[in-house]
């Protein structure tokens, strides 16, 4: 129960740096990025906080599993397991693969994200609104 504290630690500050709803910002993906380091702080970073929990959700199911496996690999001759020695290392391997490929796509997902912030207010505005905007950008 003790390696989740860090995690809930961390994920707690992510939430206090929360952006309010009520203000529409512009996100930066730069931002996002470093956000993005932490598991699921791209997310939260963006205000996707069902998607951050299931993000952090996935590393901690991941990691646990590569950590049970890879206890089971080491203790094999002290128990009784239905597998045999090997099939443990390999399935080690797997979850760690399985870490790695999460964290790289909720980093690509929060810098994705953030640059698809403001697709929804941009289509629903005119296109002689946004003419206008780059025609004043030009001069």
């Amino acid at each position: 129960m003790n390696c989740y504290r860090p995690i809930l630690f961390v994920f707690l500050i992510g939430l206090s740096y929360g952006q309010d709803l009520k203000k529409e910002r512009i996100k930066d993906p730069k931002k996002a990025f470093y956000f993005s380091l932490i598991p699921g702080m791209g997310q939260v970073y963006n205000g996707k906080l069902l998607k951050s929990a299931i993000v952090i959700g996935l590393e901690i199911a991941a990691y646990n599993a590569c950590l049970n496996n890879l206890d089971i690999y080491n203790n094999y001759e002290n128990g009784n397991y239905p597998l045999r020695k090997h099939r443990y290392l390999e399935k080690r391997n797997k979850y760690t693969w399985w870490v790695g490929i999460i964290y790289v796509y909720a980093m690509i997902d929060a810098v994705v994200d953030a640059h698809l912030h403001t697709f929804d207010h941009l289509m629903d505005s005119s296109l002689e609104h946004e003419n206008n905007k780059e025609i004043k950008n030009e001069d």
